[in-house]
């Protein structure tokens, strides 16, 4: 399968939380998008690694993605390592994908810039002709290099400064529904479970007025920002809303 776009998340929710929005808008344009969790989210304060996972599938479905995979690497302890790129690297290759979204470059979570480097590294090391692989260690075929032609990071808890923004207008919808598809992590009035900073009720609201400051500054209703790796680049100035 040739996606258009893979995204790659440290935990279930990440990639619904950064960049839902821009996930729904581009499959409505016709793209192709494929989603994987780095990890089970199993050390989260509310739910079960087996409700994320459910959680997870309705999330995919509500944004159309089509497919989401689990590495199951440690959660909080996975690390930036060999084994752990060659196997984003069979994924990587297996898909082709042009873009790739991961997570931000620097978080509050401790996952979230490791899953950003290693995400990273693991697009650059895919590329290399040296870099053996096999989808399938009983397979015969050796998987083919691939370098996606961009990385780019969405912004997670902390407020970084985007080096673009999408516009978003009309998917935030659809991006909140997947979110909240989450539904042990948000507070219900009544719930016994502990309080987390995703839980509470100023975080809920942060979705969206994050996302309609950043409209306001690029003049459209929503935004989504992201940062880059590389300069971004444009045929024309006209090419810019």
């Amino acid at each position: 399968m040739k996606l258009d776009i893979l995204a790659i998340g440290a935990h279930p929710d990440d990639i619904e939380l950064g960049a839902g929005a821009t996930i729904a808008k581009e499959i409505s344009n016709g793209k192709s998008v494929g989603i994987i969790d780095l990890t089970r989210g199993e050390l989260g304060t509310r739910g079960t690694a087996e409700t994320r996972d459910a959680e997870a599938e309705d999330a995919k479905n509500i944004l159309g993605a089509k497919f989401r995979i689990n590495m199951e690497f440690a959660d909080g302890f996975f690390v930036n390592d060999k084994e752990h790129q060659l196997e984003l690297i069979k994924m990587i290759r297996k898909f082709r994908p042009d873009i790739v979204l991961c997570n931000a470059i620097n978080d509050r979570h401790i996952d979230h810039s490791k899953g950003s480097s290693l995400v990273s590294d693991a697009c650059f090391l895919s590329g290399l002709v040296k870099v053996d692989t096999k989808w399938d260690n009983d397979d015969d075929e050796w998987q083919e290099p691939w370098r996606p032609k961009h990385v780019y990071h969405y912004i997670q808890w902390k407020n970084i400064a985007p080096d673009f923004v999408v516009d978003v207008s009309g998917f935030m919808d659809k991006k909140l529904e997947a979110v909240f598809a989450y539904k042990t992590q948000f507070h219900k009035q009544g719930s016994n479970e502990p309080v987390t900073p995703i839980s509470t009720t100023n975080f809920r609201d942060s979705i969206t007025y994050r996302a309609q400051d950043l409209g306001r500054l690029i003049g459209t209703e929503h935004g989504e920002g992201f940062t880059v790796e590389r300069y971004v680049a444009v045929k024309s100035l006209y090419n810019l809303i």
